[in-house]
């Protein structure tokens, strides 16, 4: 899975990535900061099934605090977006051919106004944010486009010649972009378009193709950034008003990555994705005023008023909400931890409709194909391979090995 970080130049995306990954990334208030991509690991927050069964988990990968697991995800910051992106303005085309692999977009746009739409620093609430959706989406569309038209006439007429299936010859050609036969069946479905003939599609049929492949391969959540300052705050309801159909999360990726910073440091005790945070003895001692009041300025006008600082709430929703994944434990019936002693190290994502048979592949492909049955360990009930999977279950697999 890849979480591909979006946007404008200087509207904050590096600073939402550090905060996310704790990764070095430069940050600088001026456009195209990000030449090439920044890649890291994020990680989406869990419920973790360890408390249950009144055990504390040793994860191989991530991390437990809290009784929250924490699940690594692969992350990447590419390269600010301008308007004429998909022509090549900007940083255009790597930006886009960057994205490929993306299973999921995050767009961050400044809530507050201050960037304008070459990504320059203007007075705050000057410029506005809903213009950023509406250009993404443009980009990303024209882009689609434009892999879609290369070589359109000569291979929709040799698919109608050779009496190709068009959904099959299609998913080849734009396998790049994580497209599947079934999906463009249905788009074609949807759209009611001549299988038979798509020679005669229009420029206006094509266009409606790629936009619905962008909407189902690279699916988005806008992280509205900046709603630490006061014209961010105003912006956000009016985005969700304007585009109903994307989920908008209040952010301030400065205040996060400032909590994570303290936190790692031990200066503050902070759950990522947490309403509040705690001074440690070692922060109440180290921290001066002025870095004091910064805290308290988070605290009382980013928690106390969003519940969080948003970063960690959209990946959770990019991954569970959009994605449609949820996380499930391997475990034993008989004990909990692996043969170096380490209690549930484990946390898998899977998508929605992953049976026990997937889940004994996703661990080895042996335990697939020699799946005998699995078990339930929270009900210590048999399930077989058809078995359907709940967000945090936790199952053993039993193999004929």
């Amino acid at each position: 899975m890849l979480i591909g970080v979006v946007g404008k130049p200087n509207v904050g995306k590096s600073t939402f990535f550090k905060a996310a990954t704790l990764a070095d990334a430069e940050i600088a208030n001026y456009p195209f900061a990000t030449i090439k991509p920044n890649t890291g690991v994020g990680f989406v927050k869990v419920d973790c099934a360890d408390k249950e069964f009144n055990k504390q988990c040793i994860p191989r990968m991530g991390y437990c605090m809290q009784g929250m697991r924490f699940v690594p995800v692969q992350m990447i910051d590419v390269a600010g977006l301008v308007p004429g992106a998909h022509e090549g303005k900007g940083m255009g085309n790597q930006f886009l051919d960057d994205l490929r692999q993306a299973d999921v977009l995050v767009h961050v746009i400044d809530a507050a106004g201050t960037t304008n739409e070459k990504g320059e620093t203007v007075e705050a609430g000057s410029y506005d944010p809903v213009a950023d959706v509406r250009f993404l989406e443009v980009e990303l569309d024209m882009w689609y486009l434009g892999i879609l038209n290369k070589g359109w006439e000569k291979f929709a007429r040799t698919v109608a010649q050779e009496k190709k299936q068009i959904h099959i010859a299609l998913a080849t050609q734009l396998s790049g972009l994580g497209v599947s036969e079934p999906m463009i069946e249905k788009v074609l479905d949807d759209l009611k378009l001549d299988k038979e003939r798509p020679q005669g599609w229009s420029s206006e049929e094509l266009m409606k193709i790629a936009r619905e492949l962008r909407r189902k391969t690279k699916p988005m959540i806008i992280a509205c950034n900046k709603v630490d300052l006061a014209a961010g705050r105003g912006n956000v309801e009016r985005l969700r008003t304007t585009f109903p159909d994307y989920i908008f999360v209040a952010c301030s990726a400065d205040s996060e990555l400032a909590l994570r910073e303290a936190g790692k440091a031990g200066l503050i005790s902070y759950l990522p994705g947490a309403n509040t945070f705690e001074l440690t003895e070692v922060g109440k001692v180290k921290l001066n005023e002025r870095q004091l009041k910064a805290l308290e300025f988070i605290r009382t006008n980013v928690l106390q008023v969003f519940g969080s600082t948003g970063v960690q709430q959209v990946l959770d929703t990019a991954v569970f909400e959009l994605l449609g994944y949820m996380a499930i434990f391997p475990g034993g019936v008989a004990k909990l931890e692996d043969k170096d002693g380490r209690c549930m190290p484990d946390c898998f994502l899977l998508q929605a409709g992953s049976t026990a048979l997937d889940f004994a592949y996703k661990l080895h492909t042996d335990l697939g194909k020699n799946f005998i049955c699995a078990k339930d360990v929270r009900t210590k009930r048999t399930v077989g391979k058809e078995h359907l999977l709940k967000h945090r279950d936790v199952i053993e697999i039993v193999s004929g090995r």
